[in-house]
Protein backbone atom coordinates (compact mmCIF):
# COMPACT_ATOMS: atom_id res chain seq x y z
CA UNK A 1 0.00 0.00 0.00
CA UNK A 2 1.12 3.56 -0.63
CA UNK A 3 1.12 6.25 2.05
CA UNK A 4 -2.40 7.49 1.26
CA UNK A 5 -3.85 3.96 1.36
CA UNK A 6 -2.17 3.31 4.73
CA UNK A 7 -3.60 6.57 6.07
CA UNK A 8 -7.12 5.67 4.97
CA UNK A 9 -6.76 2.23 6.55
CA UNK A 10 -5.73 3.88 9.83
CA UNK A 11 -8.73 6.22 9.55
CA UNK A 12 -10.99 3.21 8.98
CA UNK A 13 -9.76 1.38 12.07
CA UNK A 14 -10.34 4.41 14.28
CA UNK A 15 -7.82 6.67 15.93
CA UNK A 16 -7.21 9.87 17.91
CA UNK A 17 -7.48 12.99 15.74
CA UNK A 18 -7.18 16.35 17.52
CA UNK A 19 -8.72 19.39 15.83
CA UNK A 20 -5.88 21.89 15.87
CA UNK A 21 -6.00 25.50 17.07
CA UNK A 22 -4.35 28.48 15.38
CA UNK A 23 -1.25 30.09 16.93
CA UNK A 24 -1.22 33.89 16.67
CA UNK A 25 1.37 36.50 17.64
CA UNK A 26 0.73 39.68 19.64
CA UNK A 27 -0.62 41.36 16.47
CA UNK A 28 -3.10 38.54 15.82
CA UNK A 29 -1.08 37.43 12.81
CA UNK A 30 -0.14 33.81 12.13
CA UNK A 31 2.75 32.60 14.28
CA UNK A 32 4.31 30.01 12.00
CA UNK A 33 6.76 28.83 14.64
CA UNK A 34 3.93 28.64 17.15
CA UNK A 35 1.85 26.49 14.82
CA UNK A 36 4.81 24.20 14.14
CA UNK A 37 5.35 23.87 17.91
CA UNK A 38 1.73 22.79 18.37
CA UNK A 39 2.11 20.20 15.62
CA UNK A 40 5.23 18.81 17.31
CA UNK A 41 3.24 18.46 20.53
CA UNK A 42 0.31 16.61 18.95
CA UNK A 43 2.45 14.32 16.84
CA UNK A 44 4.62 13.34 19.80
CA UNK A 45 1.54 12.59 21.91
CA UNK A 46 0.90 9.51 19.80
CA UNK A 47 -2.11 10.71 17.81
CA UNK A 48 -3.07 8.85 14.66
CA UNK A 49 -4.19 11.90 12.73
CA UNK A 50 -4.35 15.68 12.63
CA UNK A 51 -7.35 17.78 11.55
CA UNK A 52 -6.80 21.41 10.64
CA UNK A 53 -8.70 24.30 9.03
CA UNK A 54 -11.68 23.16 11.13
CA UNK A 55 -13.82 24.99 13.71
CA UNK A 56 -11.07 24.91 16.34
CA UNK A 57 -8.70 26.48 13.79
CA UNK A 58 -11.27 29.30 13.33
CA UNK A 59 -13.39 29.60 10.22
CA UNK A 60 -12.15 33.19 9.76
CA UNK A 61 -8.92 31.86 8.21
CA UNK A 62 -10.91 31.76 4.95
CA UNK A 63 -11.71 35.48 4.86
CA UNK A 64 -9.90 37.20 1.95
CA UNK A 65 -8.43 39.85 4.27
CA UNK A 66 -6.97 37.10 6.50
CA UNK A 67 -6.14 34.47 3.85
CA UNK A 68 -4.66 31.81 6.15
CA UNK A 69 -6.43 28.72 4.82
CA UNK A 70 -3.68 27.70 2.42
CA UNK A 71 -0.71 28.67 4.66
CA UNK A 72 -2.17 26.61 7.52
CA UNK A 73 -2.69 23.57 5.28
CA UNK A 74 0.88 23.88 4.04
CA UNK A 75 2.54 24.23 7.47
CA UNK A 76 0.59 21.39 9.08
CA UNK A 77 1.27 19.08 6.15
CA UNK A 78 4.98 19.88 6.26
CA UNK A 79 5.24 19.07 9.96
CA UNK A 80 3.40 15.78 9.48
CA UNK A 81 5.71 14.90 6.59
CA UNK A 82 8.77 15.58 8.75
CA UNK A 83 7.41 13.46 11.59
CA UNK A 84 6.48 10.59 9.28
CA UNK A 85 9.93 10.52 7.72
CA UNK A 86 11.70 10.65 11.07
CA UNK A 87 9.55 7.97 12.70
CA UNK A 88 8.71 5.74 9.72
CA UNK A 89 4.98 6.07 10.31
CA UNK A 90 1.86 7.48 8.69
CA UNK A 91 -0.38 10.15 10.21
CA UNK A 92 -3.84 10.78 8.78
CA UNK A 93 -4.09 14.30 7.35
CA UNK A 94 -7.58 15.80 7.53
CA UNK A 95 -8.48 19.24 6.18
CA UNK A 96 -11.67 21.10 6.96
CA UNK A 97 -13.73 22.18 3.95
CA UNK A 98 -16.54 24.74 4.12
CA UNK A 99 -18.90 26.82 2.05
CA UNK A 100 -21.15 26.41 -0.98
CA UNK A 101 -20.29 23.92 -3.71
CA UNK A 102 -17.83 26.13 -5.59
CA UNK A 103 -15.90 27.07 -2.45
CA UNK A 104 -15.95 23.51 -1.06
CA UNK A 105 -14.60 22.10 -4.32
CA UNK A 106 -11.77 24.66 -4.41
CA UNK A 107 -10.84 23.94 -0.80
CA UNK A 108 -10.86 20.18 -1.45
CA UNK A 109 -8.56 20.71 -4.43
CA UNK A 110 -6.15 22.68 -2.22
CA UNK A 111 -6.25 19.94 0.41
CA UNK A 112 -5.41 17.40 -2.26
CA UNK A 113 -2.56 19.61 -3.50
CA UNK A 114 -0.99 19.59 -0.02
CA UNK A 115 -1.26 15.84 0.41
CA UNK A 116 -4.27 15.53 2.71
CA UNK A 117 -5.96 12.16 2.97
CA UNK A 118 -9.55 13.23 3.61
CA UNK A 119 -11.67 16.35 4.08
CA UNK A 120 -14.09 17.09 6.90
CA UNK A 121 -17.05 18.63 5.07
CA UNK A 122 -18.70 21.19 7.34
CA UNK A 123 -22.35 22.24 6.90
CA UNK A 124 -21.70 25.46 8.85
CA UNK A 125 -23.07 28.65 7.34
CA UNK A 126 -25.35 26.79 4.93
CA UNK A 127 -28.52 26.54 6.99
CA UNK A 128 -30.56 28.18 4.23
CA UNK A 129 -29.57 25.45 1.76
CA UNK A 130 -31.72 22.37 1.20
CA UNK A 131 -30.60 18.89 2.21
CA UNK A 132 -30.63 17.98 -1.50
CA UNK A 133 -28.14 20.78 -2.20
CA UNK A 134 -25.85 19.56 0.58
CA UNK A 135 -26.00 16.00 -0.75
CA UNK A 136 -24.99 17.32 -4.18
CA UNK A 137 -22.13 19.20 -2.51
CA UNK A 138 -21.03 16.01 -0.75
CA UNK A 139 -21.01 14.13 -4.05
CA UNK A 140 -18.98 16.80 -5.85
CA UNK A 141 -16.36 17.00 -3.09
CA UNK A 142 -16.22 13.20 -2.82
CA UNK A 143 -15.36 13.10 -6.53
CA UNK A 144 -12.12 14.90 -5.59
CA UNK A 145 -11.17 13.42 -2.22
CA UNK A 146 -12.39 11.02 0.47
CA UNK A 147 -15.01 12.78 2.59
CA UNK A 148 -15.75 12.72 6.31
CA UNK A 149 -19.38 13.74 6.76
CA UNK A 150 -20.07 16.15 9.61
CA UNK A 151 -22.99 16.66 11.99
CA UNK A 152 -22.21 20.09 13.52
CA UNK A 153 -23.99 21.17 16.67
CA UNK A 154 -26.52 23.98 16.39
CA UNK A 155 -24.79 26.12 19.04
CA UNK A 156 -21.86 26.83 16.70
CA UNK A 157 -23.70 27.14 13.39
CA UNK A 158 -24.97 23.65 12.65
CA UNK A 159 -28.50 22.45 11.99
CA UNK A 160 -30.72 19.42 12.56
CA UNK A 161 -30.78 16.94 9.65
CA UNK A 162 -33.34 14.30 8.77
CA UNK A 163 -32.57 10.60 9.02
CA UNK A 164 -33.02 10.44 5.25
CA UNK A 165 -30.20 12.96 4.82
CA UNK A 166 -27.78 10.65 6.62
CA UNK A 167 -28.99 7.70 4.56
CA UNK A 168 -27.99 9.62 1.43
CA UNK A 169 -24.65 10.68 2.91
CA UNK A 170 -23.86 7.06 3.74
CA UNK A 171 -24.85 6.00 0.21
CA UNK A 172 -22.37 8.46 -1.34
CA UNK A 173 -19.31 6.78 -2.81
CA UNK A 174 -16.04 7.96 -1.23
CA UNK A 175 -17.66 9.05 2.03
CA UNK A 176 -15.27 7.14 4.27
CA UNK A 177 -16.29 8.37 7.72
CA UNK A 178 -18.78 10.55 9.58
CA UNK A 179 -18.00 12.81 12.50
CA UNK A 180 -21.03 13.25 14.73
CA UNK A 181 -20.76 16.46 16.76
CA UNK A 182 -24.43 17.20 17.25
CA UNK A 183 -24.04 17.09 21.06
CA UNK A 184 -27.44 15.38 21.12
CA UNK A 185 -28.34 11.76 21.90
CA UNK A 186 -31.28 11.43 19.52
CA UNK A 187 -29.53 12.90 16.48
CA UNK A 188 -26.40 10.90 17.27
CA UNK A 189 -28.54 7.76 17.13
CA UNK A 190 -29.77 8.82 13.67
CA UNK A 191 -26.20 8.87 12.36
CA UNK A 192 -25.27 5.52 13.86
CA UNK A 193 -28.46 3.86 12.60
CA UNK A 194 -28.07 5.28 9.10
CA UNK A 195 -24.48 4.04 8.93
CA UNK A 196 -25.36 0.62 10.34
CA UNK A 197 -28.24 0.09 7.90
CA UNK A 198 -26.37 1.36 4.85
CA UNK A 199 -25.17 -0.98 2.11
CA UNK A 200 -21.84 0.83 2.57
CA UNK A 201 -21.73 0.27 6.34
CA UNK A 202 -18.39 -1.52 6.24
CA UNK A 203 -16.88 1.40 4.30
CA UNK A 204 -17.92 4.07 6.80
CA UNK A 205 -16.17 4.63 10.12
CA UNK A 206 -17.90 6.69 12.80
CA UNK A 207 -15.96 9.33 14.70
CA UNK A 208 -17.28 11.06 17.76
CA UNK A 209 -17.19 14.82 17.80
CA UNK A 210 -19.54 14.90 20.77
CA UNK A 211 -17.06 16.52 23.12
CA UNK A 212 -19.68 16.33 25.89
CA UNK A 213 -19.88 12.52 25.70
CA UNK A 214 -16.50 11.31 24.45
CA UNK A 215 -15.86 8.24 26.58
CA UNK A 216 -19.42 6.88 26.43
CA UNK A 217 -19.57 7.34 22.65
CA UNK A 218 -16.36 5.36 22.25
CA UNK A 219 -17.49 2.62 24.63
CA UNK A 220 -20.95 2.04 23.19
CA UNK A 221 -21.81 -0.74 20.75
CA UNK A 222 -25.14 -0.06 19.03
CA UNK A 223 -27.19 -3.04 17.88
CA UNK A 224 -29.75 -3.10 15.04
CA UNK A 225 -31.72 -5.74 13.14
CA UNK A 226 -31.31 -5.78 9.35
CA UNK A 227 -32.80 -8.47 7.13
CA UNK A 228 -33.31 -10.66 10.18
CA UNK A 229 -29.68 -10.33 11.25
CA UNK A 230 -28.06 -8.38 14.07
CA UNK A 231 -25.86 -5.52 12.89
CA UNK A 232 -23.51 -3.74 15.30
CA UNK A 233 -22.04 -0.28 14.80
CA UNK A 234 -20.25 2.19 17.01
CA UNK A 235 -17.73 5.00 17.17
CA UNK A 236 -14.24 3.75 16.41
CA UNK A 237 -12.35 7.02 16.85
CA UNK A 238 -12.63 10.68 17.74
CA UNK A 239 -12.05 13.91 15.84
CA UNK A 240 -12.33 16.45 18.59
CA UNK A 241 -11.53 20.01 19.54
CA UNK A 242 -11.41 18.79 23.14
CA UNK A 243 -8.44 16.60 22.21
CA UNK A 244 -6.40 19.68 21.25
CA UNK A 245 -5.54 19.94 24.96
CA UNK A 246 -4.30 17.28 27.39
CA UNK A 247 -3.69 15.27 24.23
CA UNK A 248 -1.21 12.75 25.63
CA UNK A 249 -3.77 11.72 28.25
CA UNK A 250 -6.45 11.55 25.56
CA UNK A 251 -4.36 8.98 23.68
CA UNK A 252 -3.93 6.94 26.87
CA UNK A 253 -7.68 7.07 27.58
CA UNK A 254 -8.48 6.06 24.00
CA UNK A 255 -6.16 3.06 24.26
CA UNK A 256 -7.80 2.04 27.53
CA UNK A 257 -11.27 2.28 25.99
CA UNK A 258 -10.21 0.21 22.97
CA UNK A 259 -8.88 -2.49 25.29
CA UNK A 260 -12.13 -2.66 27.28
CA UNK A 261 -14.79 -1.85 24.68
CA UNK A 262 -15.76 -5.42 23.88
CA UNK A 263 -15.58 -6.71 27.44
CA UNK A 264 -18.78 -8.19 28.81
CA UNK A 265 -18.75 -5.58 31.57
CA UNK A 266 -17.40 -2.03 31.40
CA UNK A 267 -15.32 -1.04 34.43
CA UNK A 268 -16.76 1.49 36.82
CA UNK A 269 -13.44 3.32 36.50
CA UNK A 270 -14.21 4.15 32.86
CA UNK A 271 -17.72 5.32 33.70
CA UNK A 272 -16.33 7.66 36.34
CA UNK A 273 -13.69 8.82 33.86
CA UNK A 274 -16.45 9.57 31.35
CA UNK A 275 -18.08 12.00 33.77
CA UNK A 276 -14.75 13.63 34.61
CA UNK A 277 -13.88 14.18 30.95
CA UNK A 278 -17.30 15.72 30.33
CA UNK A 279 -16.81 18.08 33.27
CA UNK A 280 -13.44 19.22 31.93
CA UNK A 281 -15.04 19.81 28.55
CA UNK A 282 -17.63 22.07 30.14
CA UNK A 283 -14.85 24.31 31.44
CA UNK A 284 -12.80 24.28 28.24
CA UNK A 285 -15.80 24.88 25.98
CA UNK A 286 -17.55 27.44 28.19
CA UNK A 287 -20.91 25.72 28.25
CA UNK A 288 -22.10 28.12 30.96
CA UNK A 289 -22.07 30.86 28.33
CA UNK A 290 -23.35 28.97 25.31
CA UNK A 291 -19.86 27.97 24.07
CA UNK A 292 -18.86 31.63 23.60
CA UNK A 293 -15.33 31.00 24.90
CA UNK A 294 -14.83 27.48 23.50
CA UNK A 295 -11.77 28.28 21.35
CA UNK A 296 -10.20 30.78 23.73
CA UNK A 297 -10.62 28.29 26.58
CA UNK A 298 -8.52 25.73 24.72
CA UNK A 299 -5.94 28.44 24.02
CA UNK A 300 -5.79 29.22 27.74
CA UNK A 301 -4.86 25.63 28.62
CA UNK A 302 -2.16 25.60 25.93
CA UNK A 303 -0.90 29.00 27.12
CA UNK A 304 -0.53 27.73 30.66
CA UNK A 305 1.50 24.80 29.37
CA UNK A 306 3.84 27.02 27.34
CA UNK A 307 2.52 25.80 23.99
CA UNK A 308 0.90 29.11 23.01
CA UNK A 309 1.99 32.69 23.63
CA UNK A 310 -1.51 34.04 24.21
CA UNK A 311 -5.21 33.19 23.94
CA UNK A 312 -5.89 35.46 20.95
CA UNK A 313 -8.45 34.61 18.30
CA UNK A 314 -8.63 36.27 14.89
CA UNK A 315 -11.81 38.03 16.00
CA UNK A 316 -10.83 40.36 18.89
CA UNK A 317 -14.34 39.95 20.31
CA UNK A 318 -13.83 36.22 20.70
CA UNK A 319 -12.24 35.58 24.07
CA UNK A 320 -12.85 33.86 27.37
CA UNK A 321 -16.05 34.51 29.29
CA UNK A 322 -16.38 35.84 32.79
CA UNK A 323 -15.81 32.97 35.22
CA UNK A 324 -14.18 30.68 32.66
CA UNK A 325 -10.69 31.04 34.12
CA UNK A 326 -12.07 29.98 37.48
CA UNK A 327 -13.76 26.96 35.89
CA UNK A 328 -10.48 25.87 34.29
CA UNK A 329 -8.74 26.35 37.64
CA UNK A 330 -11.41 24.15 39.21
CA UNK A 331 -11.03 21.25 36.81
CA UNK A 332 -7.25 21.45 37.00
CA UNK A 333 -7.52 20.98 40.76
CA UNK A 334 -10.26 18.35 40.57
CA UNK A 335 -8.67 16.08 37.94
CA UNK A 336 -4.87 16.30 38.07
CA UNK A 337 -4.67 12.81 36.54
CA UNK A 338 -6.17 14.11 33.28
CA UNK A 339 -3.64 16.80 32.38
CA UNK A 340 -0.37 16.19 30.59
CA UNK A 341 1.60 19.15 31.97
CA UNK A 342 4.57 17.02 33.06
CA UNK A 343 4.83 15.32 29.67
CA UNK A 344 4.95 18.75 28.03
CA UNK A 345 7.46 20.17 30.52
CA UNK A 346 9.76 17.20 29.91
CA UNK A 347 9.71 17.57 26.12
CA UNK A 348 8.83 21.13 25.14
CA UNK A 349 12.41 22.34 24.64
CA UNK A 350 13.04 19.59 22.10
CA UNK A 351 9.81 20.45 20.28
CA UNK A 352 10.75 24.13 20.22
CA UNK A 353 14.05 23.31 18.55
CA UNK A 354 12.28 21.21 15.96
CA UNK A 355 9.80 24.04 15.33
CA UNK A 356 12.55 26.64 15.00
CA UNK A 357 11.41 28.55 18.09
Amino acid sequence: MNRHEIALEKLKKGTVIPATPLALDENRKLSEKGLRLLMNYYLNCGVGGIATAVHTTQFEIRKPEIALFEPVLKIVSEEIDKFEKKNDTVIVKVAGVCGPIEQAVKEAELAKKYGYDAVLLSPGGLNDMSEEYLIERTQKVAAIMPVIGFYLQTAVGGRVFSYNYWEKVCATKNVVAIKCASFHRYTTFDVVRAAAMSERSDEITLYTGNDDNIVIDLLTNYSFTKDGKTVKKGFEGGLLGHWSVWTRKAVEIFDKIKAEKNNEKVSSELLTLAAEVTDTNSAFFDTANGFAGCIAGLHEVLRRQGLMENIYCLNPQETMSEGQVEEINRIYAAYPHLNDDKFIADNIEEWKKSAGC
